[in-house]
């Protein structure tokens, strides 16, 4: 198998946080239509799920040397959507994604591990909101047909990235969890 470094800019009407796109010999495409990248919170006990419209990554993966590879993904956090223009809009605000100054959240790897048949294990750097963290999730790949699928969710706490500040620090009325999950397919 051979390496391949791509850039891909995903431009979605779903979601936007992918992560560790494997491809085989040839550059692969990102396939918008059925890529997918959002998040799920609890608001008063009840799951609310939320997706980013625009992010791009840059991919270096060799599916026979996983230690070698590589991902950066940046997001653009002002395509943020509930559903809703008026708390799309309050999500923008300082006290959670204060997107006048941070306007992106980035995703960097430091290692990709091969796991059980078509799992890998991805760790990296998480940036949101100017705050840093380690993070570390399964991705399961697959093959279907003529594409790769790519799925994989990772739970991340939102004070470690100051999202909900001032009285939004208190995770009584939104949960401090919050799942990133992704499905990515390139053709």
């Amino acid at each position: 198998m051979s390496r391949f470094s791509t850039q891909l800019t995903l431009t979605a009407a779903g979601l936007a946080l992918a992560v560790a796109l494997p491809a085989l010999a040839a550059i692969a495409k990102l396939d918008a239509a059925k890529s997918t990248v959002g998040i799920v919170f609890k608001q008063m006990n009840v799951p609310v799920d939320a997706k980013f419209k625009k992010f791009s990554a840059n991919i270096d993966y060799d599916a026979a040397k996983p230690e070698a590879s590589k991902a950066n993904v940046d997001i653009d956090l002002v395509s943020f959507d509930l559903g809703d223009p008026q708390y799309n809009q309050e999500v923008l605000k300082k006290e959670w994604f204060n997107t006048a100054q941070f306007p992106k959240a980035s995703f960097v790897s430091t290692s990709m591990k091969a796991g059980p048949a078509g799992h890998l294990t991805v760790n990296g750097k998480l940036t949101i909101k100017g705050k840093t963290a380690d993070v570390s999730f399964p991705l399961s790949v697959k093959k279907e047909g003529a594409t790769q699928v790519f799925d994989g969710s990772l739970p991340i706490k939102r004070l470690t990235f100051n999202i909900g500040e001032g009285e939004w620090k208190d995770t009584g009325m939104v949960a401090d969890e919050v799942i990133i999950k992704f499905h990515v397919v390139t053709q």
